[in-house]
């Protein structure tokens, strides 16, 4: 009975596997790269093991969490080991597309036996518990609106995912249809939690798994924009044919490695104002909001708390879960640094 974290030498991976160490969870740490993955094994007193995604070696492992992004190239072949080899799988991606891809592999987990529960980091714990609580308060809504003020620097993994997702432009829910649209393509004054501030629509997660949660057919997801940020998405907007060429995201995806991430200190400076607002057709409206910790110290504690829960857990029913399917619209109030959910 054993957590797999693959992608333990990346940024996020490797909070993740020294707080597993620290709380002396079985885990075995994994990835591609021999070196890192070894040396850190053995600074943490874990075993290791050294694959690439699509050999994996899950031998003796009951959960899978997997941390190697861009999950758009390495999701699909550990969900296919997990299915083979009866393994639960976990990820911290806030991709879209992996989302809906692991999501139409429901009826195959759950005939399995075996959870799939993707996006259980930052990405997308607060904003799926706030759209939960707020289809809960507004069971007829028909649009939800989600959010969140982060100051908080990009790791290099989030830098990858945000330049691959350039070059596809912004997305939402219309009709419970996912549509794509220009980046940036809707802009309202929005009040996180923090002040209100200008905001504009941003391809986040929450448009694929929002609607499994609450069923809700239109879904945006905003982030603070002011004008200097709308300037970008703009240019962005007309340089995404550009954006999309294999050779210049190649070279932009190596940048990105040389990225360092926010150290200890700096995380616990800047925490993270979510929010959420539901409408229904009669224009009733309720509000969400609440303070997390920063992304990353919710991504530690918030994939390994799911982890644990289902180490623990012997009789759940297999099949796709969002984070609050399996751990309750309140999920994200039990984690650390997290403060009261406020309704409006």
């Amino acid at each position: 009975m054993s957590i797999l974290v693959y992608g333990a030498n990346g940024y996020t991976g490797e909070l993740i596997a020294r707080e597993a160490a620290a709380r002396g969870l079985p885990a075995v740490l994994a990835g591609r790269s021999h070196d890192p993955i070894v040396r850190l094994a053995s600074e943490l007193d874990l075993p290791s093991r050294v694959f690439p995604v699509d050999d994996a070696d899950l031998d003796g492992v009951s959960v899978v969490l997997h941390c190697a992004g861009p999950f758009s190239a390495t999701s699909g072949p550990l969900v296919e080991a997990c299915l083979a080899a009866g393994v639960h799988y976990l990820d911290i991606t806030g991709e879209i597309d992996v989302f809906e891809a692991v999501h139409g592999l429901h009826e195959s987990f759950v005939e399995r036996g075996i959870v799939a529960c993707p996006g259980v980091g930052f990405d997308v714990i607060p904003t799926d518990c706030v759209a939960a609580v707020l289809k809960r308060e507004l069971p007829d809504a028909t649009h939800l609106a989600l959010g969140f003020d982060s100051r908080m620097k990009m790791s290099p993994g989030t830098t990858k995912t945000s330049l691959e997702s350039l070059g596809v432009g912004g997305r939402v829910r219309r009709d419970g249809k996912l549509v794509v649209v220009p980046l940036g393509s809707s802009r309202r004054t929005v009040d996180f939690g923090a002040g209100a501030k200008p905001a504009s629509t941003i391809p986040w997660g929450d448009v694929a798994t929002a609607y499994f949660t609450t069923g809700i057919p239109n879904i945006e997801v905003y982030v603070p924009a002011p004008p200097a940020r709308a300037r970008s998405l703009r240019w962005a907007n007309l340089l995404r044919p550009i954006l999309r060429r294999t050779v210049l995201q190649q070279v932009l995806q190596r940048r990105a490695a040389s990225v360092a991430g926010p150290d200890a200190a700096s995380r616990s400076r800047t925490p993270v104002w979510v929010w959420g607002e539901a409408r229904n057709a009669s224009g009733d409206v309720k509000t969400a909001r609440i303070k997390v910790a920063n992304g990353y110290d919710l991504t530690v504690t918030g994939s390994l708390a799911v982890a644990q829960h289902l180490l623990s857990s012997s009789e759940l029913a297999g099949g796709y879960y969002t984070p609050s399917q399996l751990m309750g619209h309140d999920f994200v109030t039990r984690l650390p640094g997290s403060g009261p959910l406020e309704l409006s």
